[in-house]
């Protein structure tokens, strides 16, 4: 029985792990074997905040990360989290202008497989009529999710029934998606039979997260209960608040009599390239966690947590973390427990951040917020569960109108958006970059930032010598020698 893997290093690993920190630079380094290693698919980060972050933080062109995937990964199956938008705080923006990011990159060879979550908001209601025939046009590998959580709404009877739902539209696969990693044991074996029932025999994938220590022993019970194909990384960029390991559950997986579809042997250089990049860019190496308890009662996502952790340590007060996250227990139960992932789960903690550093809870509120009470987000968000006084309030509040106001008019049509952000004469990769970043400022930073750092992988060993002794001024010269052959390299400074 094989037991196929989808990779999840570079975009989710580096999401929960490096707050999204990974560059392009550090994925060339190791991405040609990890071509080679016979994965279903690799997650790749060219959508949401990861393109924008590796933009306005590292000064790399997306662009750029999409050409070089293309190249060294021509053999595996490159995927995405994608869906009726580019940015996932945003408002829906015009099909056309969704159309041109996502077929920009299909264009380039850069994305092969869609993984869209089909039980957050309304999408499925609302953007998938659309949105799915079109991804399907594009020739792409259709993955339809539904995240998991844990609330009095979210019975096996509900994934049951929205099972079903996915089917409607008729994707390739369809996968629990764990983001809080808050799946156990005994739940799997009432949830997974359910929904591979009413999947009614479309391939079922499982996405975990170890926050919690147990998404390990949930993989192997998954794999018993006829779920074969398994979302997981490689270290330094697995376990902690990141998926399994590759290594541990494929291992696991031949001892109970399956049969991994994965080179371990092709893909073991990669862990200590990666582990060598942390350590010289001293960033977090996955470790196993503990088993923490608090993790069923704030539900916050790792990625999420990553991201909280880094913003902040940036303002100086990482101390009140555990005061951001038990705040968030309240706001999630006052908006009617939605399923904390992405853009609710951001929401949530943000709005738990602010109560936290005013000292009173909804003085100031974020718009998101008030859109969610709204309605906007659509019923699968949870917002009719939502606390009524708290919804009264937020709905008679001046900027609740202004917000509704928006709304009423039309769209604008990708024209009028073009012509505001540069016109014809620019070309599409950087019109969708003004409009992800929302102008040219950062833009232009990162032009002027030059080519992207560079990460010499473990068959460049003389190259990689020759840059280490370089940095060494001491150093007069290096001498290498091979049989008859030999090398001198001079510092002339």
């Amino acid at each position: 029985m094989d037991v196929r893997f989808i990779d999840t290093t570079f975009r989710d690993g580096s999401q929960s792990l490096w707050a999204s920190g990974i560059r392009i630079g550090m994925i060339e380094a190791v991405a040609e074997v990890m071509d080679r290693a016979g994965f279903e698919a690799i997650e790749v980060p060219v959508s949401g905040n990861a393109v924008k972050k590796l933009l306005r933080d590292s000064k790399e062109n997306p662009w750029d990360l999409a050409r070089m995937l293309a190249r060294t990964m021509p053999n595996t199956r490159k995927s995405a989290m994608a869906g009726g938008y580019i940015m996932p705080f945003e408002a829906t923006p015009p099909k056309a202008l969704v159309e041109l990011y996502w077929g920009r990159l299909v264009g380039l060879g850069a994305l092969q497989r869609v993984q869209v979550t089909g039980n957050v908001t309304d999408q499925s209601k609302r953007i998938f009529p659309w949105l799915i025939p079109m991804f399907r046009k594009m020739g792409l590998q259709i993955a339809l999710n539904l995240s998991y959580t844990i609330s009095p709404r979210h019975t096996d009877a509900y994934y049951g029934e929205k099972t079903r739902e996915l089917l409607e539209f008729k994707p390739d696969l369809v996968y629990l998606k764990d983001q809080g990693g808050l799946l156990t044991v005994d739940r799997a074996r009432t949830l997974l039979p359910v929904m591979v029932q009413n999947a009614n025999g479309v391939p079922m994938e499982l996405h975990s997260h170890c926050t919690t220590g147990l998404a390990p022993l949930v993989y192997l019970e998954a794999m018993k209960l006829g779920v074969r194909r398994l979302h997981t990384g490689v270290p330094p960029l697995a376990s902690g608040s990141a998926q399994p390991s590759v290594f541990n559950v494929a291992g696991n997986a031949r001892l109970m009599g399956f049969s991994p579809q994965v080179d371990l042997e092709v893909l073991r250089p990669v862990s200590p390239r990666l582990t060598a990049i942390a350590k010289q860019e001293k960033l977090p190496i996955g470790a196993p966690l503990e088993y923490d308890y608090g993790q069923y009662i704030h539900q916050v996502p790792g990625g999420v947590i990553s991201n909280l952790r880094h913003q902040l340590a940036g303002l100086r007060v990482l101390d009140r973390l555990d005061e951001v996250l038990e705040e968030s227990v309240q706001v999630r139960k006052d908006l009617g427990y939605p399923i904390m992932i992405t853009p609710l789960s951001q929401f949530v903690v943000s709005q738990s951040a602010i109560n936290v550093m005013m000292g009173e809870r909804y003085k100031h509120v974020i718009d998101e917020v008030i859109m969610f009470a709204q309605g906007v987000y659509g019923v699968d968000s949870g917002y009719t569960w939502m606390d009524q006084n708290l919804k009264d309030r937020l709905l008679g509040t001046r900027r609740a109108e202004e917000l509704a106001a928006v709304r009423k008019h039309p769209d604008v049509s990708l024209k009028e958006i073009r012509e505001k952000l540069g016109g014809p004469g620019v070309s599409d990769e950087e019109f969708l970059l003004r409009y992800i970043m929302k102008g040219e400022e950062e833009i232009r930073a990162m032009h002027a930032a030059g080519r992207p750092k560079q990460y010499f992988n473990a068959d460049m060993p003389l190259l990689t010598l020759i840059q280490e002794l370089g940095k060494h001024k001491q150093v007069r010269y290096v001498q290498v020698q091979r049989g008859n052959d030999s090398l001198l390299i001079q510092n002339q400074a």
